[in-house]
């Protein structure tokens, strides 16, 4: 079987392929030769672009079991967000059919090609399309399969025939663990999937599980709490030697010894202006396009895991200046009044922060911060955080929480009014609107806005849809 379609033959259904993972991995089984059908809750842009370039041959909005495909060589393979008593996955099982999660064909996926996966709590997919951007800019014919848009024109999946994969590794359902990896690159660790881990200590032993599979390298953020996660081995003797080593160096520190190395990375003595961000980094000026100094930490991973590949270091530089970022994350939508619209995909109070303090290097007259909470485990954990953060706007507005795929009945009492109580609490008397419904906000903030405002609209769920509204309107 040739190398351009080794999946010539196999029949894969995927359930949930609209979503961004789930979408990515289509385009890739596709590119390899694979005959792709699959459906989702609802139709989408990603679910027609599946179509309308061919992807999924056989596509279904809405689950039932006779969306399976006839014959007993269907593999079919389901989201995180899929359940059990999902209609086709039981159509499967019925059926003597393989049922997989996505986990297993990220995994087979990442078996094909020598895989640099990004993990972490927040920045996975800008992270991840940063490096992409670096990789092409350094003339590597990299495959991709990332969380959303990598930004300039790209998609969130490309199979080449390249010998290098950048892949998200997703702590959401512990699918990281499932992926043969070359590079890991981590950029943080907070709790943020309170359904899936019971404390923050269990995460930090399955982001350490993580760190013990990459054969050549880690790229690791500077901090004591994430040192201590990565093998001893790899690191140049304990782990404040190997602080103190990059601090002398000006750099990465790397060991020299068979097995992964450890490489270090912060952001120090950053410009942050409404331009962007730069910086220098192993003696090379660096112009981001991006705002925050948390992109600034996004973009060090990505140079680094770059030349762990064997990048030109200017040349992987030169392949982010272009980068204006990835789909969702800061992404300006247009103007309303005379006033700015982003959206943006932060749903922890960390990335809410960070998304916030960017968009301050705006200068803007006024800030203004249009909340969705995602799942309502989230919201019932994180809403006194969430409300604090949120408080570092001028003018708030909180909607109802996203469900995804968990419901409200599981939950009772918990609404995103908390995240509005919470908000008003810290706020200092500024004004926080509670808007459960599009329908609630999209009034009350077309006459709210005006000129030299800048307004983000944030969450994970379908809140890019009311910024796009205000917007079209």
């Amino acid at each position: 079987m040739s190398r351009a379609a080794p999946w010539r033959g196999r029949r894969i259904h995927l359930v949930g392929v609209g979503g961004a993972g789930m979408s990515a991995y289509a385009r890739a089984a596709a590119a390899l030769g694979a005959e792709v059908s699959g459906s989702d809750a609802v139709a989408g842009p990603s679910t027609e672009s599946l179509a309308a370039d061919g992807v999924v041959l056989d596509l279904h909005v809405g689950h039932a079991r006779e969306n399976v495909p006839p014959g007993d060589d269907v593999e079919l393979f389901y989201s995180s967000a899929v359940p059990e008593d999902n209609p086709e996955r039981i159509a499967a099982r019925e059926r003597g059919l393989r049922e997989s999660p996505r986990a297993e064909l990220l995994g087979e996926l990442t078996a094909l090609r020598r895989t640099i996966a990004v993990a972490g709590t927040h920045g996975k997919t800008t992270t991840a399309s940063m490096l992409v951007h670096a990789l092409r800019g350094a003339g590597i014919d990299a495959s991709w399969l990332v969380g959303g848009s990598a930004g300039a024109g790209l998609g969130n999946a490309h199979w080449a025939e390249g010998e290098w994969l950048v892949v998200e590794a997703d702590e959401s359902d512990r699918s990281m663990l499932s992926l043969e990896v070359e590079i890991a690159v981590l950029t943080n660790v907070e709790l943020d999937h309170h359904a899936t881990f019971a404390s923050l200590a269990q995460l930090r032993e399955a982001f350490r599980e993580f760190l013990a599979r990459p054969s050549a390298g880690i790229v690791i953020w500077r901090r004591s709490e994430l040192l201590e996660l990565v093998p001893a081995t790899a690191l140049v003797g304990e782990q404040e030697d190997a602080a103190a080593d990059v601090e002398a160096s000006g750099a990465g520190a790397a060991c020299e010894q068979a097995g992964p190395v450890a490489v270090t990375f912060d952001a120090d003595e950053l410009d942050l202006d409404a331009n962007g961000v730069r910086m220098r980094w192993r003696g090379h000026e660096v112009a981001l396009r991006v705002h925050g100094a948390h992109n600034a930490l996004n973009a060090l991973a990505a140079l680094e895991a770059a030349r762990l590949a064997g990048a030109d270091e200017a040349r992987a530089i030169a392949g982010l200046a272009s980068f204006e970022g990835a789909g969702r994350r800061f992404q300006l939508l247009g103007s309303v009044h005379g006033a700015r619209i982003y959206d943006d995909y932060a749903h922890h109070p960390s990335e809410v922060a960070a998304t916030l303090g960017a968009a301050r290097t705006l200068a803007p007259e006024r800030l203004l911060a249009v909340f969705q909470p995602h799942l309502y485990s989230r919201t019932a954990a994180l809403a006194r955080e969430l409300g604090e953060a949120l408080a570092l706007a001028d003018v708030i507005a909180v909607l109802d929480v996203y469900a995804a795929r968990e419901r409200a009945e599981d939950h009772p009492g918990v609404s995103g009014l908390r995240v509005a109580e919470a908000a008003a609490d810290a706020a200092a008397g500024r004004p926080v609107y509670w808007l459960p419904t599009f329908a609630d906000a999209e009034p009350v903030l077309r006459a709210e806005l005006r000129a030299g405002d800048v307004c983000v609209a944030m969450g994970a769920g379908d809140i890019d849809a009311l910024g796009r509204a205000l917007v079209r309107a």
